[in-house]
């Protein structure tokens, strides 16, 4: 059975145009895989004591309707899959009466944080996450081909408020960076994300943006060769005046 938890659309977490923001979807979907985790008994502590941390490698969300100021909510999530290091997971956000406001596909992998490298999924996490059906998504490539020729723009540090419990920028922080490159009136239909690396307290994002036929690709570079991650936002500009939804 699914996990999920009700809630409404507060005013933190909209946008200008009261309606919950791309970087407050993903944070009532880790939220919800979150409080999952708690209540089975696989939660912070359990995984502090095994020296072990999951980490998102990718998102594939689609969005059908961005909820708006004070609309009450579902947040749904299950496991469909694990194999060997990874997890799959799938997520729904709905309204009150059970439409679908968006759908994601998500993949994991459990770490060992004294080694920083992954470890098999053991056969008591397996028990505690009964698995249930995928859902009818289109499938993408889980690696983000970054676009040549992008325009690099001005370099920001990490700041402390970025940083979650695993010590680096939390995945939903890297949607935020990203989304201040989009148009003005940009609609995200689909959103699709790639981490590669884990960016840390005051090191340095270097924002790489590339445009092209309804699609805008941000790479978020470190320095060097680095690559924290990679953000594709697929949709439209809204017309002047359009009417929210």
């Amino acid at each position: 059975m699914a996990f999920q938890f009700d809630s409404r659309v507060r005013y933190s977490e909209m946008g200008t145009d009261r309606r919950l923001t791309l970087g407050s979807l993903v944070n009532y979907f880790q939220d919800c895989s979150t409080f999952q985790s708690e209540l089975c008994g696989q939660g912070i502590d359990a995984l502090r004591q095994r020296h072990q941390a999951w980490l998102v490698l990718s998102w594939q969300i689609e969005i059908l309707r961005r909820p708006v100021l004070g609309e009450k909510i579902i947040a749904k999530t299950w496991p469909y899959a694990f194999k060997a290091f990874y997890g799959y997971r799938h997520f729904v956000l709905e309204d009150e009466e059970g439409g679908c406001l968006a759908r994601a596909n998500s993949v994991w992998v459990l770490m060992d944080t004294d080694t920083g490298r992954p470890v098999k999924v053991p056969p008591k996490v397996l028990k505690d996450y009964p698995l249930e059906p995928r859902l009818e998504m289109r499938e993408f490539p889980r690696k983000i081909q970054e676009p040549e020729g992008g325009k690099e723009q001005e370099a920001f540090p990490v700041a402390k408020a970025q940083i979650d419990t695993n010590g680096h920028v939390n995945n939903s922080q890297y949607i935020r960076m990203a989304e201040e490159y989009l148009p003005d009136g940009f609609e995200t239909e689909t959103l699709r994300v790639e981490y590669r690396s884990q960016a840390r307290l005051h090191d340095t994002i270097v924002p790489v943006v590339h445009e092209q036929d309804g699609t805008v690709t941000v790479g978020l570079h470190g320095s060097g060769r680095t690559v924290y991650a990679v953000v594709m936002f697929t949709g439209h500009v809204r017309e002047e005046g359009a009417k929210d939804s």
